[in-house]
């Protein structure tokens, strides 16, 4: 029996995010898995591990200690929704600008799609806007 679609993504906060496992991502994302919504330069999905993994490693690095708890959790069939909280610190340069070595603190929801105890497709709305201004890169509205 697989693991319920909370679980795998429980499973996959704790262990990619939180434990910083790159071979957590090829064990929980499928290899045609559709990443949605996270910054990428020409805004489309970024489409199974090899895509999402250079991905992760630059968002790791820039904040290696983050921490994603996960609030709640929803699931309904295959799909599971979660509501997260990002806390970390911005030390490494790897975002486009030198380590800011502030805290950032942010929230976010996601939904996942998953089949046989592995993400297939993923939606991710997190709150870049203020981790953006948290580190310097914009500037906090008035």
């Amino acid at each position: 029996m697989s693991a319920t679609p909370e679980a795998v993504a429980r499973e996959w906060f704790r262990r990619v995010w939180n434990e910083g496992s790159e071979g957590a991502i090829r064990e929980l994302l499928a290899e045609s898995a559709l990443m949605h919504g996270l910054p990428t330069p020409d805004g489309k999905p970024l489409a199974g591990p090899d895509a999402f993994i250079p991905f992760w490693r630059k968002f790791h690095s820039a904040f290696p200690d983050i921490k994603i708890t996960v609030e709640r959790a929803v699931s309904q069939g295959d799909m599971v929704a979660v509501h997260c909280r990002v806390v970390a610190k911005h030390t490494g340069d790897h975002l486009g600008i030198k380590a800011t070595h502030k805290p950032i603190d942010m929230w976010g929801m996601g939904m996942a799609r998953v089949r046989d105890g592995r993400i297939v497709e993923a939606w991710n709305s997190f709150d870049f806007l203020t981790l953006y201004q948290q580190v310097d890169l914009l500037p906090a509205l008035a």
